[in-house]
């Protein structure tokens, strides 16, 4: 048989029979439902906790909540993101009936926040002394000097940081098949279960990662440039 034939025909029983396709494309729906409010989530939390520290490292205030946010830190940081989705899912949720992309949300969003806040924390601290100086001489108080002042400068410096925190965010989604959720990489799995063929399945689904990641570090690039142009006006 030619060659050719053979992989078209493996392609079309792959892919093609009973509309086996559709799990790629209902599973890369579901990653990109986790992966955007996953980020949202470790935005919020990520931006709250960075305050709190840099807060606390500027003023000596906060104690407590600092205490917190390094314990939280270290405990995110120190563990394996699978390990945490296992922990949420298995023993935290237990007991509830709870939808598992709001638990792939919850477990990658949290573990997206730890990393968020130090590099929120450290775009904070890069921030000159000056500033909060600046701010002051203004009439401001140590709130209003972080919102309208810091956080936009800041903002500005982890840009390109920030948005490569997220395509990790996406790569690492991709263990959300541990919990039973139907994400890209468990449809490719159930392809190769079904038709035990792993290449082509395992192939598709590294493809359409590999596409989404390179087009947002293109993005990310298009940001670094945007910013290093406007940093020379």
């Amino acid at each position: 048989m030619n060659p050719f034939q053979s992989f078209l025909d493996k392609l079309h029983d792959t892919f093609i029979v009973d509309d086996r396709w559709t799990y790629l494309t209902n599973g890369l729906k579901i990653t990109l439902i986790v992966t955007f409010f996953a980020a949202l989530l470790g935005i919020v939390l990520g931006f709250l906790i960075a305050i709190v520290r840099s807060t606390y490292a500027k003023t000596g205030k906060l104690r407590i909540l600092n205490f917190l946010a390094k314990l939280y830190l270290t405990v995110i940081r120190g563990t394996p993101v699978l390990v945490q989705l296992m922990i949420i899912y298995f023993v935290i949720f237990a007991s509830f009936n709870v939808s598992k992309i709001f638990v792939a949300i919850m477990a990658f969003g949290l573990n997206s926040a730890a990393y968020v806040a130090e590099i929120v924390r450290s775009g904070i601290m890069s921030i000159d002394n000056g500033q909060f100086e600046a701010g002051a001489s203004l009439g401001l108080n140590y709130p209003k000097t972080m919102i309208h002042i810091i956080l936009p400068q800041a903002l500005r410096n982890i840009l390109p940081a920030l948005a490569n925190e997220f395509i990790v965010l996406l790569k690492e989604t991709s263990v959300a098949g541990n919990i039973a959720l139907n994400d890209l990489t468990k449809g490719g799995d159930i392809i190769r279960s079904a038709t035990y063929e792993a290449f082509l399945p395992l192939i598709a689904v590294a493809l359409i990662y590999l596409a989404m990641v390179m087009i947002l570090s293109r993005l990310v690039a298009l940001l670094e440039r945007r910013l290093a142009k406007s940093d020379l006006r």
